[in-house]
């Protein structure tokens, strides 16, 4: 989840007054870009919803979000800014009808998989590449598997559509599904949409897709998973997960790659060492001084891609959630 979502799922979970005074401590442009965000989220899981509080060191009671919805960013933005609220709700109103297959929003993604199951991959990649990840990931696990991989493929690859072809699809849509919505020109898909796809996609699926894809255009695929997976995401591993990194990664690496690293990475990186190997390597960033950011971010990659290698091959395991995971004996 990006900055602004968390913000929106937050904001979400509040009782409206709640989330009015928060939002209203916030900028001008800040407010806009979170009240979209609203308006464009019509639904949010649990798991989600719960991510997003905990990150903020909030407390709600709640079990999961109904949704946002343009409905309420506009009431948000009323409360929050009162009588300057006009240029902002303008803004939304526009943003959110601009939206390409914004109808589908609404509708639940078993229905849309219903809708669309049966389309050329090419047309189905289209769809699902202006919907939500969560929608995306939903509808490309129901999709036969040996048609998922066309899909995907053609998501990967795609650039900027034809207006026209995507008024034509959505006329199609509408026709059967009694919405209407006026479409504008804009860039789907690509390598980002696949990857955001697949990081809320079931693992299975992301193996399967991914190993099939890889034999057919290994560099795509790579792209892909280095767009799923960041240095950071390091820092989600269990403690054990973690030492078997460190056994494969030399200090020096963890020196420079570390300098551009946040302290709660550093820290966990530390402390599943030796107190004299923790010693070493803060020594040894010590004594790399100022470093460029590009060497930086070249050697978390290399990391990143043993840390990927490791994952593949089954001797670590990420846990995106970040917590634990309870044995059973």
């Amino acid at each position: 989840m990006g900055d602004i979502h968390k913000a929106a799922v937050l904001l979400m979970s509040l009782p409206e007054d709640e989330a009015a005074m928060l939002l209203s401590k916030l900028e001008p442009k800040q407010v806009e870009q979170v009240s979209i965000e609203i308006a464009r989220t019509k639904r949010v899981s649990s798991d989600e919803q719960d991510n997003a509080i905990r990150e903020f060191s909030e407390a709600n009671p709640v079990g999961g979000a109904d949704g946002g919805g343009l409905d309420l960013a506009k009431n948000l933005v009323k409360k929050a800014l009162g009588t300057d609220a006009t240029a902002t709700l303008d803004n939304i109103r526009q943003s959110i009808e601009a939206l390409p297959f914004g109808f589908l929003r609404n509708v639940d993604s078993q229905n849309i998989l219903t809708y669309i199951i049966d389309e050329h991959p090419q047309t189905i990649a289209l769809i699902i590449s202006h919907l939500p990840p969560q929608f995306g990931a939903e509808i490309i696990t129901g999709i036969p598997p040996e048609r998922r991989l066309s899909v995907v493929r053609r998501m990967a690859t795609m650039g900027q559509t034809n207006p026209e072809i995507i008024r034509e699809v959505e006329r199609g849509l509408e026709r059967r599904m009694s919405s209407v919505m006026s479409q504008s020109y804009q860039a789907a898909g690509g390598v980002e949409a696949v990857a955001a796809m697949l990081n809320v996609s079931d693992r299975s699926t992301e193996r399967q897709l991914l190993e099939s894809l890889s034999s057919e255009d290994p560099e795509l695929v790579e792209e892909i998973r280095r767009l799923m997976f960041v240095f950071e995401d390091i820092g989600k591993f269990s403690a054990k997960d973690i030492q078997t990194i460190l056994k494969n990664v030399d200090n020096s690496q963890w020196a420079l790659a570390l300098k551009g690293a946040s302290n709660e990475l550093k820290d966990k990186i530390l402390s599943n060492m030796s107190q004299r190997a923790a010693d070493m390597l803060k020594e040894e960033m010590g004594f790399l001084g100022a470093v460029k950011v590009s060497a930086v971010e070249a050697q978390q990659q290399v990391i990143v891609d043993i840390v990927r290698g490791l994952e593949d091959s089954g001797a670590i395991e990420l846990n995106a959630g970040g917590e634990e995971e309870q044995l059973i004996q």
